[in-house]
C-alpha cells in the first residue's frame, strides 16, 4: 500500500516504544491511511485518532483508510467519545468517508463492527477485508 506517492507523516508509539499508529498521506486521492499495530486499548485509540486528524492542520483530506490488520484488543471503552465527540468535529471539519480494514482478530472485530454500525447514520463507512478493496472503495467516495 505504502506507494512513492504516500507522503510519510508520523509514527506514533505506545507506552513501551512499540509502533502504535503509522500516518501517511496520499495527495492524489486526497486520504489519509493510518496502519494500527499491537494490542489496542480505548486510550490508545484515542490518542492515535486525535492525532491522526492533527494531520488536517497540514494536509487537506477528505477520506481516511483505516487499517487495523496488524492490531488487536478491546477498545470498546472509546466508541462513545469516537461517536459523540469526535465523529461530529471531523464530518465538520470535511472528512466524507472511512474504509475500514478489519484485523483478523474476532474480538477487534467485534469492536470494529460496533464502531461501523455507531458511525453509518454520521459518514459514509464500510469494513474490508483486504487494502486493495478498501482502496477502490475509499477513491469512489
Amino acid at each position: 500500500m505504502i506507494t512513492a506517492d504516500a507522503i510519510p507523516l508520523l509514527t506514533l508509539s505506545d507506552s513501551y516504544g512499540a509502533p502504535l499508529a503509522e500516518y501517511y498521506f496520499f495527495p492524489q486521492h486526497s486520504f489519509l491511511y493510518v496502519r494500527w499495530h499491537g494490542n489496542l486499548t480505548a486510550a490508545e485509540v484515542i490518542r492515535g485518532v486525535i492525532k491522526g486528524t492533527q494531520c488536517l492542520k497540514k494536509h487537506s483530506f477528505t477520506r481516511v483508510l483505516n487499517d487495523k490488520r496488524d492490531a488487536t484488543g478491546d477498545w470498546s471503552e472509546a466508541l462513545p467519545w469516537l461517536q459523540y465527540e469526535w465523529m461530529p468535529q471531523a464530518v465538520k471539519v470535511g472528512i466524507k468517508a472511512i474504509a475500514y480494514i478489519l484485523s483478523p482478530s474476532l474480538e477487534a472485530q467485534i469492536v470494529s463492527q460496533e464502531f461501523v454500525e455507531a458511525m453509518r447514520n454520521q459518514i459514509h463507512i464500510a469494513l474490508f477485508s483486504n487494502e486493495k478493496d478498501a482502496q477502490h472503495w475509499l477513491e469512489a467516495q
